[in-house]
């Protein structure tokens, strides 16, 4: 785990480069603005940054969208609100990860494939990839990840049924 880094100064923002990784291999890159570090929770705003659209069927990530990413160094998730350029909300995709980790400029993120969709009213919240999961093999090489994995997926899931995402990110 990382130190924590000094969070920006009013009026002056810090890029960092989120780097999200998957069965050991780098899955995306992208610029991000640093918005905040306190030291165990790490926030950093970005555009949509893969190419194009991506129509899930229950949500559209689009050109134009604006993620809030926080990532924890302390937990196994990261929580990512998604608005449209506008500003209006679609809802939080939730990725199950290992514990973050920023260094020099880099937050580093391992994607474990469980997934949760929560809508912007909160009626629809959706478990996702768990098939990518089971197929993944995580649970025979790293059954105490695995086993963390699946308890963040639960958490966040309870969470998101009873009092929303909105008090975890506060």
């Amino acid at each position: 785990m990382s130190a924590p880094s000094p969070e920006p100064r009013a009026g002056r923002t810090r890029g960092v480069v989120v780097a999200l990784s998957k069965a050991g291999r780098t899955k995306i890159r992208y610029p991000a603005e640093l918005v905040r570090d306190d030291g165990v929770r790490v926030t950093v705003r970005a555009p949509w940054a893969a190419p194009g659209v991506r129509d899930f069927g229950f949500v559209r990530f689009e050109p134009g969208d604006v993620f809030t990413e926080h990532y924890w160094r302390d937990r196994w998730f990261a929580v990512k609100e998604v608005r449209t350029g506008d500003g209006r909300l679609k809802g939080w995709y939730c990725d199950i990860t290992r514990p973050a980790a920023l260094a020099d400029g880099v937050l580093a993120v391992e994607d474990l494939d469980l997934d949760l969709w929560v809508s912007a009213d909160g009626s629809s919240v959706l478990r996702l990839d768990e098939d990518e999961f089971e197929e993944s093999g995580l649970a025979e090489r790293d059954p105490a990840a695995a086993g963390a994995a699946v308890s963040a997926l639960d958490e966040l899931e309870r969470l998101a049924r009873t009092e929303g995402l909105a008090g975890l990110l506060a």
